[in-house]
């Protein structure tokens, strides 16, 4: 069963989020991708309770209940605005240092905090490796096969992109769900209880904007890029991390992490995850939440 939505205010959102467990707890940060919702952490948050940890799962910027606190507000899905949404909602909840884990969006964000701001990181589970995009070498073609499993990314550059997922939103993300995550054989009920995250009013929006500001066809947020300037050099990530890959994702191959150990300075581990797609938390549950109190017990 989720636990009741809260919300907090940050410069920028009123985001809700959901919490388990107690404020004395180890705290830990759950971020779900695109396009997923918290429901992708039901199972893995209990265990975690269960380890005495204080379990935080937001909706992301145009998900859910999560909204933006001004119409002026840029409906920016760029990578450097999901990083520092996460930066600011740990201040917002008082939270200095964190154990973070994500996949996608959620990834990206936890990446992210912990390149730029290693110091409120304890340890950092990332799914398909490291999620900070090299936006400088978007415009560099690379193999057909990895082309193709792009072909939402391209149709997401186009108006009749845009109007698609506003018109189809909800089978377009089922496909998505299907064919990224093969073997993960989901039923109706589980799709409804994330489908109104869907219909968040700017879920279309930032998505759009996601799309294309990663391949330099959609202009930032202003505000942000000072961030994006401190992404484009790639930094590296020193926090102990565990890489989770699902060896039969329909987005991510493994080879696509398989060289990645570079950008990762600290202790590092990857693992591959037989027959388990894109959707790490929702389809090894039990996997996910180990990794995370792997990382969440070490001194």
């Amino acid at each position: 069963m989720a636990a009741a939505v809260k919300r907090i205010r940050t410069p920028s959102l009123d985001v809700a989020y959901e919490e388990s467990g107690h404020a004395g707890g180890t705290p830990v940060f759950l971020l779900h991708g695109w396009p997923y919702d918290p429901r992708c952490y039901d199972e893995v948050v209990p265990p975690l309770v269960a380890a005495d940890c204080q379990v935080i799962v937001p909706y992301l910027r145009g998900f859910g209940p999560t909204r933006f606190l001004s119409a002026d507000t840029p409906r920016s899905g760029q990578q450097a605005a999901l990083g520092n949404d996460l930066r600011e909602l740990m201040e917002a909840l008082g939270i200095e240092r964190a154990t973070l884990a994500g996949y996608d969006w959620g990834g990206r964000a936890a990446c992210i905090v912990a390149a730029l701001w290693p110091q409120r990181v304890h340890g950092l589970v990332t799914g398909n490796g490291y999620n900070i995009q090299n936006i400088p070498a978007s415009v560099k073609p690379v193999a057909p096969a990895q082309e193709h499993r792009f072909w939402y990314q391209y149709y997401f550059h186009t108006e009749r992109g845009r109007a698609g997922l506003t018109q189809n939103r909800h089978a377009l993300v089922r496909y998505i769900w299907q064919i990224w995550s093969p073997n993960w054989a989901f039923d109706d009920a589980t799709y409804e209880r994330s489908a109104p995250s869907f219909d968040n009013p700017d879920f279309v929006a930032v998505t759009i904007q996601s799309y294309r500001h990663r391949f330099g066809y959609a202009p930032g947020d202003p505000a942000l890029e000072p961030i994006e300037e401190r992404l484009a050099a790639q930094p590296k990530i020193a926090a102990p991390t565990i890489v989770l890959h699902g060896a039969d994702s329909g987005i991510q191959p493994p080879a696509n992490s398989d060289t990645q150990a570079v950008f990762f300075a600290g202790p590092y581990q990857r693992r591959v995850l037989p027959t388990i797609g894109h959707n790490l938390p929702q389809e090894a549950p039990h996997v996910f939440a180990e990794a995370v109190l792997a990382l969440t017990s070490a001194k």
